[in-house]
């Protein structure tokens, strides 16, 4: 974490880089991808859609992306089917907090004022715990200290705080990216649906990937996508309009894999 950009971002994913690397590219946005210790990967933005991109549109009336709610929806969409949850980590001159997403799940996260002044909730500390695996005795108690005043710590010190209790599951960020890090490109939708469909069978739910089940697991994410991207578009939400639309991609493509899997001699 860059302590003297005003601005920035990560994602750390409870997975290893393989797993993350198809379900990156579907974001379509430019990310670098390094191993973070066992069992963590963590995706760094090379651009800032909340300041670059947007920023043309907030000049002609719209206001900026705000960094939290970009990550938040980049965190979602990539927890979405997976297996494993993706915390986001961001921070920008009046505040810092997480995003942890999982799965279908409500997402939960905490907040921090620049002063380091928590501005959160404090069940969302132990939810967060619960949902990453986490000591239910000493490391909520560390979770704990982060959502009680503290004059010494600021925001960003309390994001150091957050990290230094995920060391103990293994997280171990690199000092830095230019060694082990691979640019997450955007390889065009055929080739990205094969990498995607073969991660898919790959992992424990390959069997879901046809017949009825896969087409309920479709059926559901199509039903969840439409609302979450109306109810994205509603606030102006970049990041949760794209996780609904992927939601939605997702489910049609899954639909059109068993069609086309069934429709093949053998299910070859």
């Amino acid at each position: 974490m860059d302590a003297t950009s005003p601005v920035g971002a990560l994602l750390l994913c409870r997975t290893v880089p393989d797993a993350v690397r198809p379900v990156a590219q579907l974001l379509r946005e430019p990310l670098l991808l390094a191993p973070a210790g066992p069992g963590w990967s963590v995706l760094v933005p090379e651009g800032e859609p909340w300041q670059g991109g947007r920023r043309a549109r907030a000049g002609e009336g719209e206001r900026a992306e705000p960094v939290d709610r970009v990550l938040g929806g980049w965190a979602t969409a990539l927890a979405v089917g997976s297996t494993w949850p993706v915390l986001a980590l961001w921070w920008d001159g009046d505040r810092a907090g997480y995003t942890l997403a999982s799965g279908f799940r409500r997402p939960v996260g905490y907040v921090w004022l620049a002063d380091g002044t928590p501005a959160g909730e404090d069940e969302a500390m132990r939810t967060f715990a619960e949902r990453l695996g986490l000591d239910p005795v000493l490391d909520v108690q560390s979770l704990e200290a982060l959502t009680r005043p503290d004059p010494d710590a600021d925001a960003r010190a309390r994001l150091r705080g957050l990290l230094a209790v995920l060391t103990r599951t293994g997280l171990a960020l690199p000092a830095g990216l230019d060694a082990n890090a691979e640019r997450i490109e955007w390889p065009g939708w055929r080739d990205a649906v094969k990498v995607d469909l073969g991660a898919v069978e790959s992992s424990r739910f390959g069997p879901w990937v046809r017949g009825p089940r896969a087409r309920a697991i479709a059926g559901a994410q199509l039903a969840a996508g439409l609302p979450l991207a109306l109810w994205g578009a509603a606030r102006r939400s970049g990041g949760w309009v794209f996780a609904g639309v992927l939601l939605m991609a997702q489910g049609a493509l899954g639909l059109a894999y068993d069609r086309v899997r069934e429709g093949r001699p053998g299910g070859e």
